[in-house]
């Protein structure tokens, strides 16, 4: 079982979320990639970088999956300055 570490940007992302639902539906999702790769996320590679993401209704996680290690790099509401 891996171990999720948030970075403090997606902490204050994840707090600024005034949606107590949808909050409560990415916490989850995240706690569900203890289980990575063996989860049901449908995860994807970002662009060309090392970020993997994943998404909740309107919402995107990024991260990156070490041995042991799950870091949280952004949690974002999708639009057109999402992926810039």
């Amino acid at each position: 079982m891996k171990q999720v570490k948030y970075k403090t940007k997606a902490i204050r992302q994840i707090k600024k979320i005034k949606d107590m639902v949808i909050k409560k539906e990415i916490t989850e999702k995240i706690n569900q990639l203890k289980n990575y790769p063996d989860t049901s996320l449908k995860v994807s590679r970002y662009k060309t970088t090392d970020l993997l993401k994943f998404r909740v209704k309107k919402w995107r996680v990024f991260f990156t999956a070490e041995l042991e290690i799950i870091k949280i790099q952004e949690v974002k509401k999708r639009n057109e300055r999402t992926y810039k």
